[in-house]
């Protein structure tokens, strides 16, 4: 939300310049994202100008020359190109060295030969409206040289918040005023709803039915009659063009006006045009149309709400109004509705059409429907003085009025035990006031009347702490750990093998990053899952940011990616990163991806998942991009990325675990290269993948350079590691080395050789190991020679050479048998 500084200061002036405001409410969490100036600069070069001559310009035929009286007896030649400037005019100047609100600064300059001292301003070069039809013509009694801005709202700071969900009360300047005045102590004005000129009861001629009451809580509406369309005057206009809103007229830019200040949205009728003069709020039919303003045909579904007129669907309930009754420039008769409506159908709607409105973003996130009153006394009294309109008499008022009292009870002592640190109980009770809450100290603790605009967050005693918190400074709260008797810190077996298993990739160079738990479906397209994969299966989000973080990722390596290309496409494309998070699959892909522990739990439960709800599991994965180590005069080429220096990573991890795991080359992820891909297992129990990205895939990302990734399910790692660590004692006795090199069928993996040869040289053998791999002419095509290091020990002597002979003799055998191996010499 877009707020000038101005405006804002108009209910309460702290004294303070736009950035130390914008600390301070952002301190006491009001977010303010940014500050922007609106307007021009060089506020010396703007004045009041009289036109005292109007001359043709004699090159050119939409050109005049004037003499302008800016004051001080300077009179200035300016060239001007306007249809309606007039001797005898008072106009706004813009002089030499004035800035405009794009920035430019205005310098002498000749047009078609004729020298001009500045400009004479049309309202959308001074950004307080849109016409560039013609210059603006000032009131007669203004003195030529009078400072523009004395005049005219020219030049304003706008602070932009970042407004919280559970905050619609600050989606309204008055709103934000009151948080200023909580923060900072500046005296708040009087509501801008205080003077209502409306009066009750029911308006002869014109009736209101609300069919859905659940959906619609609280409809009013007010007509007046000899409304006359116009502009609106300049300060509105400024106003709204501050905060980003295009005026209209006077009807329509009082409604928004109405709007950003009260934080409650209104929509203008054309009563007239109110086929019957009766409006029925109800459910929409399946499929049935209506024309929006924005000269869209809307086809609707069932649920939806619709403000229904005699000849059909005239406004779309809370996202926008219909082209068929929206006020025209012979509108006479305007009825003004001010309603509330139920939250989460106006988000699905909006969601669904793709049509955002400012109105649409405050009703989902639920406005009281006190709200609405307030609104309408705002908007009468502009109606009356901007449009010159009659107020009829009465209030149209279907619904129910929010509960005049909400009480809570504050004790100062659960403030203290909540904080940490004591809070004076006059402090929180003028924090409370300030804030709008009404309180009255008993003497043991304060009765909080709770207002209806902070009905939807504050419903319980803590609600209140934290109020009372954040506007004292969560910044000057201390560092305090909560006080739990008997109770000592410590971590769970699962968290202490995710910290460790973490620490082995940031100990290897790896950088961590925290991705969005949030994706789009389509990464699953450009991961080449197929249709059955259980990747596939996303969980919506009912109330997603954007189409693109509109579900709950299935994998972790969509966000690794995404960072890879971000910075690839800033010259860092040599990268390992590394993440640890949640990924997410639905019911149905759980039941099927869902594994077992041992004594029959499942690991990393999910969340309620008997009663349907998601799967969540924790994954570790990492992706490698690029070059190993950095290019140098001692290795040009720099070693890349590949399988083998992934699954070294994934070995490290396991292995600090002490978790017994194998990789197996088996129906790789169509994500992965074939042939340059495994499944991780520990026992029967797959861990996770490993291997190369597929070429198809890192073009999707950009990604040019060679590039490796791993994912590992860290509940079933940590169930699959020993909870306690066995020590064996170092021996004294020295171990025996042999080598032995078998030829194989290719079809036979380095792993299927070593589990034979482990499980059948006997428990003297302590370590196998490949250390070399030989394909050629000697051996035969189709076959693959492997040279194995083995070492044999014994805890109580020294081993002869003829007892290990046996062992390795045994391996052999059992490799023959077991897998067609041939010893070579």
């Amino acid at each position: 939300m877009r707020v000038g500084l101005d405006w804002l200061y108009e209910y309460c002036d702290p004294g303070l310049d736009a950035r130390a405001l914008a600390h301070e409410l952002t301190m006491t969490g009001t977010y303010v994202e940014g500050i922007e100036h609106h307007g021009v600069g060089a506020l010396e070069h703007f004045v009041v100008g009289k036109v005292l001559e109007r001359e043709q310009h004699p090159n050119a035929d939409r050109l005049s020359v004037c003499k302008v009286d800016v004051g001080g007896g300077e009179v200035r030649g300016i060239v001007c190109g306007a249809p309606n400037v007039a001797a005898g005019q008072t106009v706004a100047v813009a002089g030499v060295g004035a800035i405009m609100p794009d920035g430019t600064r205005l310098k002498r300059a000749k047009l078609r030969g004729v020298e001009s001292e500045g400009m004479i301003l049309a309202e959308d070069e001074l950004a307080i409206g849109t016409d560039h039809d013609g210059i603006m013509v000032l009131d007669d009694a203004l003195e030529p040289g009078t400072p523009l801005a004395e005049v005219l709202p020219i030049s304003t700071e706008v602070l932009e918040f970042e407004i919280t969900p559970n905050r619609p009360d600050c989606l309204g300047v008055y709103g934000l005023a009151r948080e200023v005045h909580a923060t900072t102590g500046a005296p708040l004005a009087p509501a801008p709803w205080t003077d209502d000129p409306g009066t009750t009861g029911d308006v002869d001629g014109v009736s209101v039915v609300v069919e859905v009451p659940d959906l619609c809580p609280r409809f009013t509406a007010r007509v007046f009659e000899d409304v006359t369309i116009a502009d609106s005057p300049p300060w509105l206009k400024a106003r709204l063009m501050a905060a980003g809103v295009r005026p209209i007229n006077n009807v329509v830019d009082i409604t928004n006006y109405v709007m950003l200040l009260t934080g409650q949205p209104l929509h203008a009728f054309d009563l007239d045009r109110v086929a019957g003069q009766r409006l029925v709020v109800r459910a929409a039919k399946d499929g049935e149309t209506i024309d929006t303003l924005d000269d869209q045909t809307r086809t609707l579904q069932a649920g939806e709400i619709v403000i229904d007129d005699a000849d059909g669907p005239t406004s779309l309930a809370g996202v926008m109004g219909g082209a068929r009754s929206e006020v025209a420039p012979d509108t006479t008769r305007v009825l003004m509705e001010a309603a509330s409506w139920h939250a989460p159908t106006i988000q699905r709607t909006s969601t669904r059409l793709g049509l955002r409105s400012e109105a649409s973003s405050r009703f989902e996130k639920g406005l009281s429907t006190g709200q609405t009153v307030e609104a309408q006394a705002v908007a009468a009294r502009l109606m009356v003085e901007l449009c010159g309109a009659r107020l009829v008499d009465g209030t149209i008022d279907v619904g129910t009025p929010p509960e005049p009292t909400a009480e809570l009870i504050l004790r100062p002592g659960r403030v203290e035990r909540l904080l940490g640190t004591p809070i004076p109980r006059d402090q929180q009770v003028r924090t409370l006031t300030a804030l709008g809450f009404g309180v009255t100290d008993t003497g043991d603790e304060l009765v909080v009347d709770v207002p209806h605009f902070r009905r939807m967050d504050v419903s319980r005693e803590a609600d209140l702490v934290e109020e009372v918190a954040r506007v004292h400074g969560l910044d000057n709260l201390p560092a305090t750990l909560p006080s739990r008797r008997g109770a000592s810190g410590r971590l769970t077996v699962y968290q202490r093998g995710r910290r460790r298993a973490e620490d082995v990739l940031v100990g290897r160079g790896l950088h961590e990053i925290v991705g969005w738990s949030f994706t789009d479906p389509a990464v699953a397209d450009r991961l080449r899952l197929p249709a059955d994969d259980p990747r596939r299966q996303f969980v919506a989000l009912a109330n997603p940011m954007s189409e693109d973080q509109s579900h709950l990722r299935t994998t972790l390596l969509g966000s690794l990616l995404d960072t890879a290309r971000y910075n690839a496409a800033r010259n860092g494309a040599d990268l390992a990163l590394f993440e640890s998070g949640a990924i997410y699959l639905d019911t149905k892909a759980a039941d099927d991806a869902a594994r077992i522990s041992a004594d029959g739990d499942p690991i990393a439960p999910p969340l309620d998942h008997d009663r349907g709800l998601p799967l969540e599991r924790h994954a570790l994965g990492a992706l490698l991009v690029g070059r190993v180590s950095p290019e140098s005069w001692r290795d040009q080429d720099g070693r890349t990325w590949d399988f083998f220096a992934a699954k070294g990573l994934v070995a490290a991890i396991l292995d600090t675990l002490r978790v017994p795991w194998d990789v197996r080359p088996e129906d790789p992820h169509p994500f992965l290269h074939p042939g340059r891909a495994a499944r991780v297992y520990a026992g029967e129990t797959e861990l996770g993948w490993v291997g190369e990205l597929h070429p198809l895939v890192a073009r999707e990302w950009d990604l040019e350079a060679a590039a490796a990734a791993f994912e590992l399910d860290l509940g079933l790692v940590v169930d699959a590691a020993p909870e306690v660590e066995l020590y064996t004692d170092v021996t004294s006795f020295p171990a025996v080395r042999q080598d032995l090199a078998v030829v194989v069928p290719e079809a036979v993996s380095a792993a299927d050789v070593l589990a034979v040869v482990r499980r059948s040289a006997g428990r003297l053998l302590e370590d196998a190991e490949v250390f070399d791999v030989y394909r050629g002419e000697q051996i035969g095509a189709g076959r693959v020679s492997l040279a194995l290091h083995l070492t044999f020990r014994a805890r109580d002597r020294t081993l002869t050479d003829e007892e290990v002979a046996a062992q390795v003799a045994k391996a052999v055998d059992a490799l023959k048998s077991e897998l067609g191996a041939e010893q070579r010499g």
